[in-house]
């Protein structure tokens, strides 16, 4: 099937349908009658359906299952968190400009509400049934307090004395105390007492403390209990000598979206710290209740957080199952996916003991290309900066930072390089969505041990993932650089499918000084030699790609591109051109995908896959098939997704790959995708649909393991 697959990359003629040509768009643009794009909030609820279908999926490992319960439920947070808020800012501003598919602001809130409602139904569903069931037949239990026999109750009881009720901290509402702040995401009990002898009703409020997990774990380890019902089960110690006539769990969305000037900051860092402190005070987006809340606590809360009726989102099971990943963490392998070791690629191996050789000298030997996690990360690209930093005739590490792991080792080796005087610059990007904290503190570690940092441009942010390292050989400087798709960030790598290029390609190199050049100093022309580069060469670039397709032969043009998203409104355009001039388009996109698939007299030349898995499909890959000429094609790899974003407001770099073997590898990783039936979603016009599953032996993993021997073999 992927000698299939990988045949048909390779660009083998085809009948492309009758479809008008591409000058007969409208002036606009627009094809009669036809609505071209897909709504992107709409669009990235498809997506956190196809997640929350694997936790459906009884094919899934029943922990798994209980994991990516946990994803959809952290997505949706940061779906409220920034794209809800964006929108409910626009209604309240009186913004009438409707998105490129038509919808105004309210239009999209409308429909948002309706299919966020469905999905949480769907996930309490899953939760409730197949997979607490599924648990309870392997010994894992989720236990109400009301299940509970009268020891298991007396060891909570003795829990709570010990552990809980210390960090507690009732927070009654009457003329003297205000209603109390509640923070984002945070997970509350709503609680209405009454004095026995005046008869009088109060509201209060206990946070669930964050620092405890979400379920208390049984001495068996093996059953769990809502920490909050625990809690409730003890209000008579919080509220002694008050009669607690009801209770119920709830939590607030906050709109978390910074809104940094940078042209206004004169001080960036300082900006985005004060932007941090001003998040925690979010105008509220959501409140999820439990479904049994009674209407007098309901009208309570939602009044005193100014929400509407549309903002209140009622839960069958526990509210935030985000909290379980606490219970992801069982130690029973049987339940998960298997263990998979990353292998280091041969070229970087010593072949007599397997040690990790010498990397300049294997990448001043060629090109070598990493695919992560089935390469490891730490035997490549951190070793690539770890020899970079010890090595005496390393002169310069540039390095740009989005997002890392909290013990980096990459961290580690930049600080370890300045201490030895080397020069070391690191881009460190502030802005980079929640993690902006995390990157406040590396940044003055950094600066603390004498690396250069700069905190990126005025009005772009740095997405780019580049390292240039500059080392003197005695015959000349020579420059060594990685550029890939996926963060310097060690535990993503074990999670994320990306791909890095390994390379001491000379042009490249000066590619890359270019653009460190252009992201520390001042700099408006820059020009590149292979590289695309956003925002100044990377959408004309790939634009002249596609339109070359379109001159190729009847039946010889053929685009391959696999993403994340897919958003921006001229990028879709000449796709949906190249399509209606015979152009075979093969797009995969995990995620967002604006473009309408398969329409008469649109797209019918277009296919859009989705794969979602074990690895969070993370890689961008751009595929022409007669880039470098007639049936020539090219690779390019890097950071970049096909949106506004990516290609206008964000400095990205995208590295073509050329020798052929590395092509050759390009080519099988995505005909895995394309012949997959295991893991593959295929959007028809603007549904998403399962593929039917043919094969029912090879999974995404195996095929992809397969193709990784035949690139091993062939480089050997």
């Amino acid at each position: 099937m992927v000698d299939d697959a990988l045949e048909n990359i390779g660009g083998a003629p085809y009948e492309p349908a009758a479809v008008p040509a591409a000058e007969e768009l409208s002036q606009d643009g627009a094809y009669p009658g036809v609505e071209r794009y897909l709504n992107r909030e709409l669009s990235w609820l498809d997506f956190n359906s196809r997640v929350l279908a694997l936790a459906a999926d009884d094919a899934t490992p029943l922990l798994e299952r209980v994991k990516f319960l946990a994803i959809f439920s952290q997505n949706l947070d940061e779906f409220f968190q920034v794209r809800v808020a964006g929108l409910k800012e626009r209604v309240a501003a009186g913004v009438s400009r409707r998105s490129v598919d038509g919808r105004t602001a309210g239009e999209q809130l409308g429909e948002i509400v309706t299919r966020v409602r469905e999905l949480t139904g769907r996930a309490d569903e899953i939760f409730l049934g197949p997979v607490c069931d599924g648990l309870a037949e392997v010994g894992i239990r989720f236990s109400s307090w009301a299940q509970l026999d009268d020891d298991d109750r007396e060891w909570l009881t003795d829990e709570f004395q010990r552990r809980i009720f210390p960090v507690l901290t009732p927070l009654a509402v009457d003329p003297g105390h205000p209603f109390p702040y509640i923070s984002t995401l945070s997970l509350n009990l709503g609680v209405i007492v009454s004095d026995p002898t005046t008869g009088e009703r109060r509201f209060a409020r206990v946070k669930v403390p964050s620092l405890l997990p979400r379920f208390v774990v049984m001495p068996d380890g093996e059953r769990f209990v809502p920490l909050e019902q625990v809690i409730a089960a003890h209000l008579h110690q919080l509220f002694p000598g008050m009669d607690a006539i009801d209770s119920v769990a709830f939590r607030v969305t906050r709109n978390a979206d910074l809104t940094v000037e940078d042209e206004e900051a004169d001080d960036l860092l300082a900006a985005i710290e004060m932007e941090l402190r001003r998040r925690r005070f979010g105008k509220a987006v959501r409140l999820e209740v439990e479904d049994d809340i009674s209407a007098e606590a309901l009208e309570l809360i939602r009044d005193e957080l100014e929400l509407g009726e549309d903002d209140v989102y009622e839960h069958s099971a526990p509210v935030d199952l985000g909290g379980l990943f606490a219970v992801y963490e069982v130690d029973r392998p049987e339940l998960k996916y298997p263990d998979f070791v990353p292998v280091t690629q041969r070229r970087l191996n010593h072949e007599e003991d397997d040690e990790v050789r010498e990397i300049f000298g294997a990448m001043a030997g060629g090109d070598i290309l990493v695919h992560h996690p089935y390469d490891s990360f730490v035997s490549s690209v951190e070793e690539f900066i770890r020899q970079a930093a010890m090595d005496p005739k390393v002169l310069t590490i540039k390095l740009t930072l989005y997002r890392t792991s909290g013990d980096s080792p990459i961290i580690a080796s930049l600080i370890r390089a300045a201490e030895q005087g080397k020069q070391v610059v690191a881009l460190v990007e502030l802005k980079a969505r929640f993690d902006e904290e995390r990157n406040i503190e590396w940044a003055r570690r950094l600066e603390q041990a004498g690396v250069h940092v700069v905190y990126g441009l005025v009005g772009l942010k740095t997405h780019t993932k580049t390292c240039l390292v500059v080392r003197d050989e005695g015959s000349g400087v020579h420059r060594y650089c990685h550029v890939g798709t996926g963060n310097y960030n060690s535990k993503t790598a074990r999670l994320y499918e990306d791909i890095g290029l390994l390379t001491a390609d000379d042009a490249i190199g000066a590619d890359l000084s270019q653009l460190f050049n252009y992201l520390t100093g001042y700099a408006r022309d820059v020009l590149y030699r292979k590289m695309l580069v956003a925002p100044h060469s990377l959408r004309p670039g790939l634009v002249a790609l596609i339109r070359r397709e379109r001159e190729a032969p009847p039946g010889r043009g053929h685009i391959v591109m696999k993403m994340n998203s897919l958003v921006d409104a001229d990028m879709i355009d000449e796709l949906y051109a190249a399509s209606c001039d015979g152009v075979r388009v093969d797009l995969i996109v995990r995620g967002i995908c604006c473009l309408r698939a398969g329409v008469p007299g649109l797209s019918e030349n277009i296919r859009v896959r989705s794969i979602l898995g074990r690895y969070l499909e993370h890689s961008r890959i751009y595929r022409f098939a007669n880039g470098r000429g007639p049936d020539s094609p090219v690779h390019y790899i890097g950071s970049a997704d096909l949106m506004p974003r990516n290609l206008d407001r964000r400095v990205e770099a995208m590295v073509p790959i050329e020798d052929p073997p590395l092509r050759h590898r390009l080519d099988e990783i995505l005909a895995v995708s394309l012949a997959d039936d295991t893991l593959a979603w295929q959007l028809d016009d603007d549904r998403w649909e399962k593929i039917e599953r043919r094969n029912t032996v090879e999974t995404h993993l195996e095929f992809e393991q397969q193709a990784l021997k035949r690139a091993v073999v062939e480089l050997r």
